[in-house]
C-alpha cells in the first residue's frame, strides 16, 4: 500500500494519510478534504506520522502510544517525515517522527510500538451506556466550514454541542458521549482509531457555545488493542467520551475514551490545547 500513489479508488481517508516510503526520509501532502481552521486536521496529520512508522522496513509491533506535539501550522503542500527508530529490545520499539516544511519542524512525534503476547486479561471498566449508532441522530453539519468534520459521522448520545455564535452567560458542561464513524463507512485500522482520538470538538467550544480560535498543541493516544484485535471485531464505528478539567490562561486539557460497539476499551486520549477568548 505504501509503494503506490493514491487513486480515485481509495478511501479518503487512505489518501489524505497516504506516505511515499524512503530510507529514514518519507513524504506526504495535505488534503483539503481532512483540513481545519488554518492547517490540516491534527488527527489525520497524526495518522499520517504513524502510518510512516508502520510502513517503515524496521518495524515490529503494534502502537502502544504516540505523542504528536504541534510545532506550527502546517501549509497547504508537500511535506518531508524523518523517521528514526531510537532503541528496540525484544517487546518494545521506540520511534521518533518529524515533519518538516521548508526545512522547518512543524510537528514532531514519538511512538512506543509493541509485540502483545498472550497474557491475563482484564477490563475493570465497562463501556458507558449509549443508544446505538443505528437509533442515535445524526449530528448536523451543514454550517460548519471546517472540511475533515465533513468525513466523519457524529452521533451525539449526549453533550451535543449548540454553537450558535452567541456566548453562553454560565459555562456548559465540558462532556461528550458519541458515536463516531467515517461518513463513507471504512472498517477501523490503526491509522483510523489514532485519527479519531482526536475527532472531538474542542471542549471549550461546548462550554461557551461558540466557535473561538483553538488548536491542539500536544495529543497523546494510548492503543489497548492490536491490528488483529481490531481486524477481528470489524468496527465501523467506535463510541467515543470526551471530558475537560480545566480552561485557563488559554490553555484547556481534553480527555478521551474510544469504546467498541461489543465493549471493548480501544484507546484513551490527553491533550492540551490552546484556545483564545
Amino acid at each position: 500500500m505504501l509503494t503506490r500513489s493514491p487513486d480515485a479508488t481509495e478511501h479518503v481517508f487512505d489518501k489524505a494519510t497516504h506516505v511515499a516510503p524512503g530510507d529514514s526520509q518519507w513524504s506526504g501532502h495535505t488534503s483539503d478534504d481532512y483540513w481545519a481552521f488554518i492547517g490540516p486536521f491534527g488527527g489525520a496529520t497524526a495518522a499520517t506520522m504513524l502510518h510512516a512508522i508502520i510502513g517503515h522496513a524496521q518495524r515490529d509491533g503494534d502502537p502502544l502510544s504516540l505523542t504528536v506535539n504541534y510545532c506550527a501550522p502546517i501549509a497547504r503542500g508537500p511535506f518531508d517525515l524523518d523517521v528514526r527508530l531510537i532503541r528496540a529490545n525484544r517487546s518494545t520499539q521506540h520511534w521518533s517522527v518529524e515533519l518538516t516544511q521548508g526545512g522547518e519542524v512543524s510537528a514532531f512525534a514519538t511512538a512506543v510500538f509493541a509485540i502483545r503476547r498472550p497474557s491475563w486479561s482484564h477490563q475493570p471498566r465497562q463501556r458507558p451506556d449509549a443508544t446505538s449508532f443505528e437509533q442515535t441522530r445524526q449530528y448536523p453539519k451543514s454550517a460548519l466550514k471546517m472540511s475533515w468534520v465533513h468525513q466523519y459521522d457524529f452521533r451525539f448520545v449526549e453533550g451535543q454541542p449548540v454553537l450558535d455564535g452567541a456566548p453562553r452567560t454560565e459555562p456548559a458542561s465540558p462532556f461528550s458521549k458519541l458515536w463516531i464513524g467515517d461518513t463513507v463507512p471504512r472498517q477501523i485500522d490503526m491509522l483510523s482509531l489514532m485519527s479519531m482520538s482526536d475527532a472531538f470538538f474542542g471542549r471549550v467550544f461546548h462550554v461557551r457555545g461558540e466557535m473561538v480560535p483553538f488548536g491542539t498543541v500536544s495529543l497523546t493516544t494510548y492503543f489497548h488493542v492490536d491490528a488483529e484485535d481490531l481486524r477481528t471485531e470489524d468496527i465501523r464505528q467506535v463510541l467515543a467520551i470526551a471530558d475537560a478539567s480545566s480552561f485557563h490562561k488559554s490553555y484547556a486539557n481534553q480527555t478521551g475514551e474510544l469504546w467498541s460497539p461489543g465493549g471493548r476499551l480501544l484507546a484513551t486520549t490527553q491533550q492540551i490545547a490552546y484556545f483564545k477568548v
